[in-house]
């Protein structure tokens, strides 16, 4: 199981935003690149970055997003989300030295656009993320909720050849009242591997997740409001 502490980036700053409103937004730090450093100094191998203004259609921190890549180069992998809605856009990142990118609208509007990203980089490279909101897909920065169940778009994707899933449920995002295992499972049932985000709170809830045999997890506001530091999480 891999732990991927995350950095959410907006306006230059370390941000976390609760069930993904942008007016409900709580800063953690003004250098992207020294919370990046840390993590890594700490025993992180991965470290999960997501561009909101770019998911949000507002700007873009790919700039940053590069720094933290060689910030970490050599020592931790480097995951990368946010508004990669265009195959230029999914090369980019991949050409700062992501190591894996995160599509998600995309792969919901786009399927073929899905298709050219895996020909691109190929499945280890690729994860679709599955956002959830009562059981339907998210998307554009969760802004919107399409009329279809997430599960379909995880079925559909899995079967283009998607092997990684990182699934939320957006209601419980930022809100640490602990992951959705039971959502994570359900997709995990279609043949991909499964992190899980959202409403981690505790190094159990982490212990839970490791137990049931999912891929990994993404965790934010918990590290940041010192519930638990990246190595405790590490040796849970």
């Amino acid at each position: 199981m891999d732990l991927l502490p995350a950095i959410d980036l907006r306006n230059g700053r370390v941000v976390r935003l609760s069930q993904g409103e942008a007016a409900r937004e709580t800063v953690y730090g003004d250098d992207p690149v020294s919370v990046a450093e840390r993590f890594v100094a700490e025993g992180a191998r991965w470290v999960h970055v997501v561009d909101l203004d770019r998911a949000f259609g507002e700007g873009d921190n790919s700039d940053l997003v590069g720094r933290v890549i060689a910030a970490a180069a050599g020592r931790a992998r480097v995951q990368v989300g946010g508004g990669l809605r265009a195959l230029d856009r999914i090369e980019q990142a991949l050409g700062l030295g992501a190591a894996r990118v995160v599509i998600g609208t995309a792969a919901v509007r786009e399927p073929e656009l899905l298709t050219q990203a895996l020909a691109l980089a190929g499945t280890e490279r690729i994860a679709v993320g599955i956002d959830a909101r009562d059981g339907m897909i998210a998307i554009r920065g969760w802004r919107e909720t399409a009329a279809e169940p997430a599960r379909s778009v995880a079925e559909r994707v899995v079967g283009q050849g998607v092997r990684t899933l990182v699934y939320t449920d957006v209601a419980r995002d930022g809100m640490l009242q602990g992951p959705d295992l039971d959502g994570a499972l359900a997709l995990q049932a279609l043949g991909a591997r499964v992190i899980a985000s959202g409403g981690i709170a505790s190094l159990d809830d982490l212990r839970r997740i490791r137990e049931a045999g999912l891929a990994g997890a993404i965790v934010g506001r918990a590290i940041y409001e010192g519930r638990f530091t990246v190595s405790e999480a590490i040796k849970a």
